[in-house]
């Protein structure tokens, strides 16, 4: 199957950023290695958006944010469960910088999300609390775009969270699967291909956008 993408399909990129790649504070594994196919993918689209972390230290997410807790752990907080993870993505360190091979000039937006001390962030859509919109609904509504595409990092977190609510949001979604990787915690690769199935997002290969 070929995908030719329209003027009203755009290409979410998911946290592509240091560290989420190798030598990263939360290294996704091989999540350095999806970085030239991504290059390839946005040539394709007119629309390419770009999602970054961005915490502040001392974010509700850390681990080092909870005393007597590990990394991996999960506590309830005010919004449900939280994973805790190791300090990452700090604003303004080299570990939320996007990863350097990343050349995507004509990128129209750069979203940052996970900014808020007291609440995490996977979705490009909805902080964790399910409810506090980032405003990227509106930013596709009013160009007009109506199906997109993600790629990035993690296949099992902020991918999967985006195109869910993508999805709830009225938008056509679709994961471009060798487009991306997944944290791999247990089950969570698992969990993600059912959620994603529920909601009726369906999985393609870059193959079938890039040969058009």
């Amino acid at each position: 199957m070929t995908i030719n993408p329209a003027p009203t399909d755009a290409l979410l990129v998911i946290d592509l950023q240091n560290d989420f790649c190798p030598g990263g504070a939360l290294a996704v594994p091989e999540g350095d290695q999806i970085v030239p196919l991504v290059n390839r993918l946005a040539q394709r689209f007119e629309h390419v958006i770009l999602t970054q972390d961005w915490h502040p230290r001392g974010h509700i997410s850390f681990a080092s944010s909870h005393p007597g807790t590990q990394p991996f752990a999960t506590i309830e907080v005010a919004y449900g469960t939280q994973t805790l993870w190791p300090d990452h993505c700090v604003q303004g360190t080299p570990g939320a910088d996007f990863q350097p091979g990343i050349h995507i000039p004509h990128a129209a937006l750069i979203l940052r999300k996970g900014f808020r001390r007291e609440i995490d962030s996977y979705s490009a859509f909805l902080e964790d609390d399910h409810t506090t919109p980032t405003g990227l609904a509106s930013y596709l509504r009013e160009r007009g775009l109506k199906r997109l595409f993600l790629c990035g990092l993690a296949y099992d977190f902020c991918v999967r969270y985006s195109a869910i609510d993508g999805t709830v949001a009225g938008f056509e979604c679709s994961v471009i699967e060798d487009a991306t990787r997944a944290v791999g915690l247990p089950g969570s690769f698992e969990d993600t291909k059912m959620a994603l199935a529920e909601k009726a997002v369906r999985h393609v290969l870059s193959s079938s956008l890039l040969a058009g």
